[in-house]
């Protein structure tokens, strides 16, 4: 499982606000290790494992930046 997959899932389980989820940030570790696959992808290429780490990766932050924007909204009183 990637970094930033087990590093939200350890967030979560810690217990969540709506500010909390707002201010979520992944590890500069996580981060880190995203920008070397899409990197790589575009110089070198990946293997299948790595591959499905980034797809895993990008499906994660895009779950991460929907769930802001409802923690937000509801900051708000939408």
């Amino acid at each position: 499982m990637p970094m930033a997959y087990e590093e939200f899932i350890e967030f979560i389980v810690s217990g969540t606000t709506a500010a909390s989820v707002a201010a979520y940030h992944p590890s500069a570790a996580a981060r880190e290790r995203v920008l070397d696959l899409i990197r790589r992808q575009k110089t070198e290429g990946l293997g299948e494992e790595e591959t499905a780490e980034l797809n895993q990766c990008l499906q994660l932050e895009h779950l991460i930046r929907m769930a802001k924007a409802r923690a937000r909204q509801r900051l708000a009183g939408a």
